[in-house]
């Protein structure tokens, strides 16, 4: 999609479809005449996502005019904006191939520009690269966005190409966790991001079993040993010439490209959709390319440990303990639980690498999405700092989260006589003690856990995004990155 950013007022736009906003309760002066009537018979509310196209609009040069429903005004923000140019662009998929977006007085700031540019690219995304049939022919995207502001200046200019680098790295982060997984397996997971690094100029280095077999990363190798397709610790480096001294920041991301839950296996139904277990890893590798157009003063890791959960004659087994890179043992009880015990390798693997600030993303547990829903992803951490850097930087990015527990009774329910700690830690508190596992291999290393079980995938379309994959967390990622002074 092209985007570009000029100065016009809605009215003069010259467009397939001019989009502007509308507040519920209120009437836009230059739209209250020519549209009286549909004013009076309630087909314009204002509310929220609440769209109404018309035709030949007196005083409009557009050819089309879509009144997009931006709810209450004490409810309209950055990340209203961002959904709701996603649903604007979806409302007219189809219908144009080209609109304008027109920004009045009251969203006219940078901060909105970006908005509505990551919006527009997120809502014109479709999960059908594998479709070759009429129903492809018929999806055709909005191949062009324009933005109308009163003045575009550098600023804004600079938060276009903003929004544009986090939404199109979310986008290569969605492609990615669309793939099946007869086509994604972890050395797949690994050229994805060999291919990303090439070409946004950022350093890239890949594990193999021998390699980590001689680190000992135990935890990840058991997991992996049931596939046929070998595993892969992947490592992606960014490093500015002007990085601020003394912060390393380390993104971990769970790159499990299809989770059968092995030996302790799944349930058939909905099976299919683990496929998507590597969405964390995914955002990783997204994050990663959005950081080095973006350029942050900070140097920054990514890595995703990359394996395939399958049982058979090899897998690992309930009752089978392993030695991590930090040495301890661990008892797996239930080879579902598996996230975990690659994410323990990696974050010692990362801190070993000189990482001074540790954020991991995983599909992790079901028990988050019982907690939260589908609306919010949990977060816990070790350290209140770097977690009130990273709430500020999702409130920004529009991404929801929600403070969870992390108290020293949930260590508790890991305890095992026969190792160091336990993999599972019974039925109550499951997002909580997965949690607690993932903080024994941090040591004191500010960290900050989120489980996107619930946020990483639609099960159904919104009218701002289609159904499957979002891309959470990335533009929380890359906002931490860039806001770190």
């Amino acid at each position: 999609m092209e985007l570009t950013l000029i100065s016009s007022p809605a009215a003069a736009l010259d467009a397939e479809a001019v989009v502007v906003l509308e507040s519920e309760g209120s009437k836009r002066a230059d739209l209250e005449k020519p549209l009286a009537a549909f004013y009076d018979s309630g087909e314009i509310t204002g509310k929220f996502l609440d769209f109404a196209l018309f035709h030949g609009v007196e005083g409009y040069k557009a050819r089309r005019v879509l009144v997009a429903g931006a709810g209450k005004p004490d409810k309209f923000d950055a990340a209203a904006l961002r959904k709701l140019a996603g649903g604007a662009v979806r409302f007219l998929k189809g219908k144009v191939t080209a609109i304008a977006f027109a920004l009045d007085a009251a969203a006219d700031s940078a901060e909105y520009v970006a908005a509505v540019a990551e919006g527009a690219l997120l809502g014109n995304w479709e999960p059908d690269r594998l479709k070759t049939g009429k129903e492809k022919e018929e999806s055709k995207p909005i191949a062009s966005v324009t933005i109308a502001v009163a003045k575009p200046d550098t600023e804004r200019t600079a938060a276009l190409e903003r929004g544009r680098a986090i939404a199109e790295a979310a986008n290569l982060t969605r492609d990615i966790s669309v793939e099946p997984p007869n086509l994604l397996q972890p050395t797949a997971l690994a050229d994805h991001a060999r291919r990303m690094c090439e070409a946004a100029g950022l350093s890239f280095d890949v594990l193999d079993r021998d390699r980590m077999r001689q680190l000992g990363m135990g935890a990840l190798l058991g997991v992996a040993q049931g596939s046929a397709e070998p595993p892969a610790l992947i490592i992606m480096r960014y490093q500015p010439a002007d990085a601020l001294p003394g912060v390393h920041l380390g993104f971990v991301g769970k790159g499990v490209t299809f989770d059968t839950g092995g030996i302790s296996i799944k349930p058939a139904e909905g099976m299919e959709k683990m496929k998507y277990d590597m969405a964390g890893g995914a955002a990783v590798i997204g994050a990663m390319q959005a950081i080095a157009r973006l350029k942050p003063r900070v140097a920054v890791t990514g890595i995703v440990p990359a394996v395939e959960n399958m049982p058979g004659g090899r897998a690992q087994r309930p009752g089978d303990i392993v030695t991590s890179l930090s040495g301890k043992t661990i008892e797996v009880l239930n080879t579902d639980a598996e996230g975990r015990l690659i994410l323990a390798d990696a974050l010692a693997y990362a801190r070993q690498l000189g990482c001074t600030h540790l954020v991991d993303t995983a599909t992790l547990t079901g028990a988050v999405v019982v907690a939260l829903g589908h609306v919010s992803s949990g977060v816990w951490t070790n350290n209140d700092p770097l977690l009130q850097r990273w709430m500020e930087a999702a409130k920004q990015a529009g991404e929801r989260m929600w403070h969870m527990p992390l108290d020293d009774d949930y260590r508790e329910q890991l305890k095992t006589v026969y190792a160091d700690i336990a993999n599972i830690g019974g039925r109550w508190g499951g997002a909580c003690t997965a949690a607690m596992f993932l903080k024994e291999f941090v040591d004191e290393t500010p960290w900050v856990h989120v489980d996107v079980a619930g946020t990483a995938w639609l099960d159904d379309a919104k009218p701002f995004m289609a159904k499957g994959p979002t891309g959470a967390p990335l533009a929380s990622f890359v906002t931490l990155a860039l806001n770190w002074k």
